[in-house]
């Protein structure tokens, strides 16, 4: 049984954060793997309405299946959220009227003013409410932001083979939110324009889809995601006055081309080459970590609400300008309508 103390109060405690699961799926089940193996968190049980792949899972983890929602929140002090993103805002909410403290995957909520109910509701209530936007914990980001801060340009590729996993929402939620958050989270900047493209292919929302994001102060970012490509890659290239850098995500190798670390380049007035690498790391533990730092220490929450808002912003705001462009062209003859097989 979890500590009668309110999930709301920081206290410094030791004793493991009592945590339940919403949505077994894949990200459920991963999750759960890493909550049983945390020194700093306990779980206590999996919810899902698919009451056989809640029980897979608890049978897996040692812990225990749910077939309401209400009676895991009455056993925990903090919730992950990994059901379909049609359903976070649901939950989440009921987990915060709850007093518990929330984990939500990315997007945060389907729509704006979802979102912003549910960061007024945490706030009010002096809860954690954290978003899953995993990059952020990654060796990539810490290596990205560590040596750029004011970028003048950045291209960033996401592609990966089709899987029917994620095809609830678009491409652009599922697969390029993450280079938008990571992007936002460099680009100290409100958006001023996007210019974006896309198409549905394999299923009823886009499957790849490009933006061109141009930001108030003058930084452009071009972003191509597709979950229909031969092959897997995940590339960042970001241009700035402090130097050029090429991160290539799958080989986990950064090359920084700057003026104070590396291997001098002849005729290039000063340049210098630098390769970072890095080795496998779990992002997903190291979010673990940081949300039982903010739940029980009061640790500052690195990926907040806002930070889930504007990226779902930027997200929505891609998809917007990509309806624009696709009823111009169907309207200019260039789009037309598939015959049914």
């Amino acid at each position: 049984m979890p500590s009668s103390r309110p999930a709301s109060a920081f206290s410094g405690q030791d004793a493991p954060l009592q945590v339940g699961i919403a949505g077994a799926g894949y990200f459920g089940r991963l999750h759960a793997l890493k909550t049983n193996a945390h020194a700093g968190q306990n779980l206590v049980g999996v919810f899902d309405p698919d009451h056989g792949r809640a029980a897979q899972i608890a049978a897996e983890t040692g812990s225990r299946a749910f077939g309401a929602f209400a009676r895991l929140l009455e056993k925990v002090e903090a919730v992950i959220i990994a059901a379909p993103a049609e359903h976070h805002f649901t939950l989440a909410r009921q987990a915060l009227e709850a007093g518990r403290h929330v984990l939500v995957e990315k997007p945060i909520a389907a729509t704006l003013e979802e979102a912003r109910s549910l960061a007024a509701l945490a706030q009010e209530k002096k809860l954690v409410l954290q978003v899953g936007h995993l990059l952020r914990y990654s060796a990539e980001h810490r290596a990205i932001t560590a040596r750029i801060t004011q970028p003048l340009y950045i291209e960033a590729t996401r592609i990966a083979p089709y899987k029917t996993r994620g095809t609830d929402v678009s491409v652009i939620l599922d697969l390029m939110i993450h280079d938008l958050d990571l992007i936002l989270a460099v680009v100290d900047s409100p958006i001023a324009e996007i210019d974006a493209l896309g198409a549905a292919v394999s299923s009823p929302s886009e499957d790849i889809a490009n933006a061109r994001v141009r930001f108030a102060n003058g930084c452009v970012a071009s972003l191509t995601a597709s979950r229909i490509s031969l092959k897997t890659e995940r590339k960042m290239r970001v241009f700035s006055q402090e130097g050029y850098l090429s991160a290539d995500f799958m080989a986990r190798e950064l090359v920084h081309i700057n003026r104070r670390e590396g291997i001098v380049l002849p005729g290039t007035g000063g340049f210098r080459r630098k390769t970072v690498q890095w080795g496998p790391h779990d992002s997903i533990a190291a979010e673990h970590d940081a949300f039982v730092a903010s739940c029980c220490k009061g640790a500052p929450v690195l990926v907040d609400a806002q930070a889930g808002i504007r990226a779902l912003d930027a997200a929505l705001r891609v998809s917007a300008s990509m309806a624009q462009a696709r009823d111009t062209m169907k309207a200019a003859g260039l789009l037309r309508s598939l015959p049914a097989d």
